[in-house]
């Protein structure tokens, strides 16, 4: 399985929704990133996603957006390969 990366705040419920997403498809480690406790990660989310919402998630290389577009990954059939490495 990829690495998992997420950047995420600690009142976000869509960051908790995307995290139960992903662990209900088997993922055991996710990289969480608390942008709210540090601004320095927020400035890195947004240059690397052009994004200011939470969350914002990579699996391996692979920006998946937020919690939305994991979820409409998923209902199109190509969050599974994904986290199998495909």
């Amino acid at each position: 399985m990829p690495p998992i990366r997420m950047y995420a705040t600690g009142v976000c419920p869509y960051c908790v929704q995307a995290e139960r997403l992903l662990r209900a498809k088997g993922v055991t480690a996710i990289d969480k990133i608390r942008v709210d406790q540090d601004p320095a990660q927020r400035a890195e989310m947004m240059a690397k996603s052009g994004r200011r919402t939470v969350p914002q998630i990579w699996i391996g290389d692979t920006h998946v957006g937020g919690y939305d577009d994991l979820v409409a990954l998923d209902r199109a059939g190509k969050l599974a390969p994904l986290l199998a490495g495909g």
